[in-house]
């Protein structure tokens, strides 16, 4: 297994054009990722981080005067409903009707979920204190301005769970009269963003996917690898583990490597993403059928 820093793009471009047809490497697959797949999913991430920014002020202001019902269980109702609406067509909100969000939910001027959207019933959030527990929350009632960040859910069904538990919040405070009287707030986890950014890209290669292309997008969050959970289960299994893709990316611009698993030969892409949050980064795979893959 070999790996490429990509210090200087053009420099890592030029060598893997240079090297060919390598019988144990894939230059192909590395020059693949560097010029078009590490750019698109960067570019994909760059257009959902704008979209749920938009996306998240316009649901603050729509909810707004729900936030001052006095009736507490009326309020609760009205603001269920409410977040339930923006997401529906043909009237909702369209950078959160097709959203990788999971939750949706509106907490009061002290950080506490007046509801999320869901059913009564199935609401775990309410009550909760985001603004404890989540610094943007906390920072968007605080200054009244639209926040983002990486937060981590701890919950006593996943406490003891091997599974990644951080989420991209995205928080927009509500206005009444000039003052702040609550704040809705979205949810993405990484590992949806992750299944996001692979389908978006299977979608736009469909047809080289068709005639053999591989191509996946995962998510390393500090040094735990965030796997789609439709990916094949061998690609998670033949990549080096999180703590390993981390030591050897650093405090580096990113890398390349590659690995051999079922009798193809993968090119991988490591890119920090410190706009998701702090430790965060990409990583793309390819394998193809290509004459030199």
């Amino acid at each position: 297994m070999r790996t490429w820093r990509i210090g200087a793009w053009v420099m890592v471009v030029a060598l893997a054009a240079l090297a060919g047809c390598e019988p144990e490497g894939a230059p192909g697959a590395r020059k693949a990722l560097l010029e078009e797949h590490v750019p698109r999913v960067k570019a994909i991430l760059r257009e959902d981080r704008e979209k749920h920014w938009e996306a998240i002020q316009e649901a603050a202001s729509r909810l707004a005067p729900g936030f001052q019902v006095e009736d507490p269980a009326t309020r609760e109702a009205q603001m269920r409903t409410a977040l339930k609406r923006v997401q529906e067509l043909p009237r909702g909100i369209a950078g959160l009707v097709v959203s990788p969000i999971t939750f949706l939910a509106a907490v009061d001027a002290q950080g506490l979920v007046i509801a999320r959207d869901v059913d009564d019933a199935d609401d775990r959030m309410q009550g909760q204190d985001f603004a404890e527990r989540f610094a943007p929350v906390r920072a968007a009632l605080e200054s009244g301005q639209p926040q983002r960040g990486l937060v981590t859910f701890e919950t006593e069904e996943n406490a003891e769970a091997d599974v990644n538990r951080s989420s991209w919040l995205f928080v927009a405070p509500a206005r009444r009269g000039g003052e702040v009287v609550g704040a809705v707030v979205a949810g993405i986890p990484l590992w949806r963003m992750a299944q996001r950014l692979s389908r978006q890209l299977r979608v736009e290669l469909a047809q080289e996917i068709e005639q053999g292309l591989i191509v996946w997008a995962l998510m390393l969050d500090g040094d735990q690898l965030v796997v789609p959970p439709d990916a094949p289960s061998e690609i998670a299994g033949e990549l080096p583990s999180g703590a390993e893709l981390r030591q050897r990316l650093g405090d580096g611009p990113g890398y390349t490597g590659e690995l051999q698993a079922f009798q193809k030969w993968y090119g991988y892409a490591v890119v920090p993403v410190p706009s998701v949050g702090e430790g965060v980064a990409l990583v793309v795979l390819r394998a193809g059928e290509g004459a030199d893959e």
